[in-house]
């Protein structure tokens, strides 16, 4: 499948989701990850920016934009479903260049985190930002803006839903308020035009991505989960192994 291809079946993913049925975007970390996903059945990926920094042997914040692109590159490589790039705040790039090196990379998709270095960015500076990036890519990226109010402390959903507004009306895709509590999550779709993505978890604590899907969730992904329940597995296995 072209890349052209892959961008217009991931936009179209996103479309007429049900309650019962939200978009599930597992993290792969590396190609062999990606390869495992795909062949599950899912329909598509989304890139965990701290799953991959793992991989390549950095914290989330220390990995270089040239280790990023070309991991994703790899993983995009190895399967023939649409991948989205999560390139955290976008490296500092400016809108164009980050475009282009995602389009060389194949990704169908990014995510965009509008905080950097820990502290939310002016909501209107960075929708302006976005409105670049939209401008850029066309109708190549499926954009999934990253709203951080609730992981920086800002516990008030209707500064999400302020913030999300203007992303969507900047161009994103969709948006991903990261952290909202489960019981905030019904508030979200009443006042944001398009799609929401939300967090899930795997250890059992949280909504199921069907529970989360009725909440008010168009889709879902579980951040560097998988590659972390993939780390303790290999601990485990090493520990049996050195005994």
């Amino acid at each position: 499948m072209s890349d052209v291809s892959k961008a217009g079946l991931f936009h179209a993913l996103h479309r007429c989701r049900t309650p019962e049925a939200p978009l599930v975007l597992p993290g792969p970390w590396d190609a062999a990850s990606a390869r495992v996903l795909a062949e599950a059945g899912f329909p598509a990926l989304a890139t965990p920016s701290a799953g991959v920094a793992a991989s390549l042997g950095y914290e989330d914040e220390d990995v270089p934009a040239y280790e990023m692109f070309a991991a994703v590159a790899r993983i995009v490589r190895a399967v023939d479903v649409p991948v989205s790039a999560d390139v955290r705040d976008g490296f500092g790039l400016p809108p164009k260049e980050l475009v282009e090196r995602l389009l060389e990379t194949g990704a169908a998709g990014c995510n965009l985190e509008d905080s950097s270095g820990g502290v939310l960015r002016d909501p209107q500076e960075h929708a302006d930002w976005l409105a670049e990036v939209r401008a850029a890519a066309g109708g190549a990226l499926f954009v999934n803006a990253r709203v951080d109010t609730f992981a920086r402390g800002v516990p008030d959903p209707g500064r999400a839903i302020e913030r999300a507004a203007l992303y969507v009306a900047a161009g994103a895709d969709c948006v991903d308020p990261i952290y909202a509590p489960p019981e905030v999550l019904p508030l979200l779709p009443s006042g944001i035009q398009g799609p929401v993505n939300v967090f899930a978890r795997l250890d059992g604590k949280g909504p199921s991505p069907t529970e989360l899907g009725e909440l008010g969730a168009s889709r879902v992904t579980f951040g560097p989960g998988l590659q972390r329940w993939s780390e303790l597995a290999l601990r485990g296995m090493a520990d049996h192994l050195n005994r």
